[in-house]
């Protein structure tokens, strides 16, 4: 008896093996992916611990720059709605994040939201922005008030897009796709690392829109086929586990924000609760919150003329009232040297 379930273990094992050696998947060359999945104006450079990174920068030189950052396991294509939509009147600047897309895998260093956060700051060196207004979706929103913290002095405003680090209530993960429950797991990463994971990811992308038919096969491939390239996999299950220590959002901490900003989200948000945009409302000062009712969790995509027209409104609202506040500087500092006889010298 002993002896015929030690057989029947062995066989089940065998099968396993099998199937689990059937569904893994070679990395993809990057060269082929840049030949299929580069854009329009794609660039590259190299930042940090000489880390490729790839980025499109679009738009009048001398306009006022939005930069766009992208979530957990996109890429900068994410944006080409709001780039067609905003680059007449606004230089654009869209990135992959390292581990993401076409960007490269730092080596010798762990990704994280901090190290995002240096990977922006060094791109916005790189181009030669001294100040510009940043967007974010869902990780990336993460990366934008993150970089709002550490770098307040270099930004007009802050748009956050579901924007995720809300530490979860409880439930709030239960309609979390498949595929995030599974990499909540330190085993189930480990097995699902080299596998073909592009039925899950599909699955995960329909639940993340309000309409699921808004996703192609295309769509679904693309998001497969860049979590493929020579290290990602690796970079993307580490941003699952956590990384390194991930600074939350709390009332406090975002207190201390002074910019102006903007928060949309989806009301059918299945992977951040349309709950924490109210959250980063009351916490933010002086922030106002758009909740579409037709959008899930990447409105961007979903309803891109709508969202993009709104951030249009609240760019320029805010670059009026910037452009106000500096005229009234210049007139109280001048007053003084106008009353003995002086003037004040053009800025």
């Amino acid at each position: 008896m002993v002896r015929k379930l030690a057989a029947i273990i062995l066989t089940l094992v065998a099968v396993l093996a099998a199937g689990w050696l059937a569904l893994r998947r070679p990395d993809i060359p990057y060269e082929t992916l840049e030949s299929t999945y580069s854009v329009a104006g794609s660039k590259f450079t190299t930042l940090g611990d000489d880390v490729k990174v790839h980025y499109v920068d679009t738009g009048p030189r001398d306009a006022p720059v939005l930069m766009l950052v992208h979530g957990y396991a996109a890429s900068l294509h994410t944006w080409l709605a709001w780039r067609d939509v905003l680059d007449d009147n606004y230089r654009i600047v869209m990135l992959d994040l390292p581990g993401h897309g076409l960007s490269r895998t730092p080596e010798d260093k762990p990704v994280s939201i901090g190290y995002y956060t240096e990977i922006v700051d060094q791109l916005a060196d790189r181009l030669d922005i001294d100040r510009f207004s940043l967007a974010g979706s869902s990780m990336g929103g993460n990366v934008a008030w993150r970089y709002a913290l550490d770098h307040p002095d270099r930004l007009d405003s802050l748009v956050l897009v579901d924007a995720a680090g809300w530490p979860p209530a409880e439930g709030e993960a239960d309609q979390a796709p498949l595929v995030f429950k599974l990499l909540r797991f330190r085993l189930a990463r480990l097995v699902i690392k080299d596998l073909d994971m592009s039925r899950l990811i599909e699955d995960g992308l329909r639940k993340s829109f309000a309409d699921p038919s808004f996703v192609t096969s295309e769509m679904a491939e693309r998001y497969s086929a860049l979590s493929r390239a020579p290290g990602h996999r690796q970079a993307l299950l580490s941003l699952a586990a956590g990384g390194p220590k991930r600074m939350k959002a709390s009332r406090e901490r975002l207190g201390d924000l002074s910019v102006p900003t903007l928060i949309l989200w989806g009301q059918h948000d299945n992977l951040v609760p349309v709950a924490h945009a109210k959250q980063f409302e009351e916490a933010i000062p002086n922030a106002v919150a758009i909740i579409y009712d037709e959008a899930g969790h990447i409105p961007q995509e979903e309803l891109a003329v709508q969202s993009a027209g709104d951030v249009r409104a609240f760019l320029d609202r805010t670059a009026s009232s910037d452009q106000a506040g500096r005229t009234e500087t210049v007139s109280e500092a001048a007053a003084p040297q106008q009353a003995t006889g002086g003037g004040a010298r053009p800025r």
